[in-house]
């Protein structure tokens, strides 16, 4: 049997199995059972499907795609980027500033996303609070409302977190 239908056979069995990872998002599914497609496609010489089924080589490939991409999305919060911070003062201890990092970073994530958004633009960017309704498009008073219920309760997380 030929690689191709090999895999035509498997796809069903994939997609259950990259499904029962991935149980939020159907786009993102598909996108790594094509992945591992494609990568089973790409080194067909070197699968050895004389030896063992292929099955077990895409379940295994899928889990790994779907292992990195969870690693990936956690890395950095949603809409941070490291070159947005060039600018950042110096720390005598790096692995304190790695510990505030990790903790502060934890705690955005824990806020829900319009205060998080807000906690960005105000504090981690520098912006105005009219720079930042004026992007948002939201009026002056919510920026300074949504910013003085995002501090205390980014507050309150951090304190239950050292807690």
């Amino acid at each position: 049997m030929s690689l191709g239908y090999e895999l035509i056979e498997q796809r069903p069995a994939l997609h259950r199995y990259v499904a029962s990872l991935v149980v939020t998002d159907p786009h993102h599914v598909e996108d790594i059972v094509q992945e591992t497609l494609l990568r089973a496609w790409q080194d067909a010489d070197r699968l050895g499907r004389d030896t063992r089924p292929i099955r077990m080589w895409l379940f295994r490939t899928a889990r790994n795609l779907v292992i990195d991409a969870w690693r990936k999305r956690r890395a950095v919060p949603a809409g941070l980027a490291a070159d947005l911070f060039a600018d950042r003062p110096d720390h005598a201890n790096v692995a304190e500033a790695v510990c505030d990092r990790v903790v502060l970073t934890d705690g955005l994530r824990r806020l829900p996303a319009a205060q998080r958004e807000i906690l960005v633009h105000v504090h981690l960017l520098g912006r105005g609070g009219e720079e930042v309704a004026a992007g948002l498009g939201i009026p002056l008073g919510t920026v300074k409302s949504r910013t003085h219920t995002a501090v205390r309760a980014l507050r309150e997380t951090l304190g239950s977190a050292a807690a």
